[in-house]
């Protein structure tokens, strides 16, 4: 088999489970194809050394001393990654462009005896086949949008749905991030806005159209991350479910999903602190001494009645006009046996209510 012939197009990519990612770390990391190993021929100080011969000398001394290093790396794959597999694995090889380091790694793999395919046009070519997808995709499946105030548990909801074997499309999972002011986890930063659209591209790319997808009901924006527009358009017109619950089960969530911030008052005052023009530095106080006192329950009840349930107020009326009539959940506890029993009646409402 030539090398030309061992190179497939993106439509070809669903047929390998296997596949093999030779850029640099730092280019994995940004995005990938969904799960992809990363097995560089060129690590990150590497491709920079040989750019620089690039640059200051020659392409000539660049290839020469690249294809040492890349010799050596593909040693390293075929005797770690290659060493067990079966004369009938069949990995996609690929890199930016389908050039030089997915072609070299796909060659080797070939002679060895591997059925090893090259991606044609690379990592450029997933990423326009993403932006394409979910520009078009979302149109085409049936959502329904889970709304509710701050602390009602709606991504308890969306985690409780999916554990029933419901279709969801979990947003702030795919973000690393709940999606409020108190959101983001400094122990499992956000992707980048390229590798969330890939997760959701990928996530939509497992559903079945004919059936309902279950979704909170989001901004435009998660923590730093956007929302592709055609999916936010397709939300916002969708069937939607209201979340209700009490307010104290509300503060009584809300205070178990922050206990981390609950425990040091000092990062909660730093994550409150952009709230000043908006409640005013004599709230900002009170919160403060509230936190030194150990007295969550206080901070979280005047943080929904000041704060969160304002704009989701003004967000929703605007973003999501279905919700104000939508059929009504209610939570009557926070524990996993409550969230999956309402899982199974949202399942229910929505076939009754949004069958055909």
């Amino acid at each position: 088999m030539s090398a030309r012939d061992r190179r497939v197009p993106i439509s070809d990519v669903a047929r390998h489970t296997d596949r093999i990612d030779v850029r640099s770390p730092a280019e994995f990391a940004l995005d990938h194809l969904p799960r992809a190993v990363n097995a560089p021929v060129l690590d990150d100080a590497e491709r920079a050394r040989v750019g620089t011969l690039h640059a200051q000398a020659s392409a000539f001394e660049a290839r020469k001393a690249g294809a040492a290093i890349v010799a050596r790396n593909i040693a390293a794959i075929v005797d770690t990654l290659a060493r067990d597999k079966p004369i009938d694995w069949s990995p996609l090889v690929y890199c930016w462009r389908g050039g030089q380091r997915s072609r070299s790694l796909a060659h080797v793999l070939g002679e060895i005896g591997f059925g090893a395919v090259q991606l044609e046009g690379g990592y450029r070519a997933f990423r326009r086949h993403v932006v394409e997808a979910l520009a078009a995709r979302p149109a085409g499946l049936r959502f329904v949008v889970i709304g509710g105030l701050t602390g009602t548990g709606k991504s308890r909801l969306i985690a409780a749905l999916a554990a029933e074997g419901a279709q969801v499309l979990d947003l702030e999972r795919l973000a690393r991030h709940r999606g409020s002011l108190l959101g983001d986890d400094p122990h499992n930063p956000q992707p980048s806005q390229k590798a969330f659209e890939t997760g959701i591209y990928d996530a939509l790319e497992r559903v079945d159209p004919k059936e309902p997808v279950f979704v909170e009901s989001e901004s435009r924006r998660i923590g730093r991350l956007q929302l592709p527009p055609a999916l936010l358009d397709a939300m916002r017109a969708s069937a939607c479910l209201r979340l209700d619950s009490a307010r104290a089960l509300r503060i009584e969530l809300l205070m178990e999903e922050y206990a981390h911030l609950c425990a040091d008052p000092a990062a909660l005052d730093a994550r409150l602190a952009p709230l000043a023009p908006l409640v005013g530095n004599d709230s900002l106080a009170r919160w403060h001494d509230a936190a030194a006192a150990g007295e969550f329950a206080t901070l979280v009840d005047e943080l929904l009645s000041q704060h969160y349930d304002p704009v989701y107020a003004r967000s929703i009326d605007g973003n999501y006009p279905q919700l104000a009539s939508a059929p009504v959940l209610t939570a009557r506890a926070i524990d996993a046996t409550a969230f999956a029993a309402l899982a199974r009646q949202a399942v229910a409402t929505a076939r009754e209510a949004f069958k055909g």
